[in-house]
């Protein structure tokens, strides 16, 4: 019984903390990362799905991210879903790449990041 319950609380906690690392992974902290538009959804064709599904994302820069869709009549409606999302960052495009640079923190954007990371635990 003690066994089942320490299995079960184990679980538990592991479910929390792939929780957590998936919320933070998801804050602009100055430096690129695949996981900042992992939630941003894109209205195409009348139909919602996920960046994911649509494009390559990669880093070719430590502060950019490069967005590559599948079919180039979505670059449109990419940019539109990464201006609705509060990413807080201009979309480049040339045609066929979406770049995002990642601007550096400033103390201001460090202070709002505290605050929260603060509410999410």
């Amino acid at each position: 019984m003690i066994r089942e319950l320490l299995h079960d609380a184990e679980g538990r906690m592991r479910g929390a903390i792939l929780s957590l690392e998936s919320d933070l992974g998801a804050f602009r902290t100055g430096r690129a990362s695949i996981q900042l538009v992992d939630r941003i959804v894109v209205e195409m064709y009348g139909v919602d799905m996920p960046l994911k599904q649509m494009a390559v994302v990669s880093v070719p820069e430590p502060q950019q991210l490069a967005i590559r869709p599948y079919d180039a009549n979505a670059i449109s409606a990419i940019e539109r879903a990464i201006l609705k999302s509060n990413l807080g960052i201009m979309p480049n495009n040339d045609g066929k790449i979406i770049r995002l640079n990642i601007p550096r923190l400033t103390e201001e954007r460090r202070r709002d990041l505290r605050k929260m990371v603060g509410r999410r635990v």
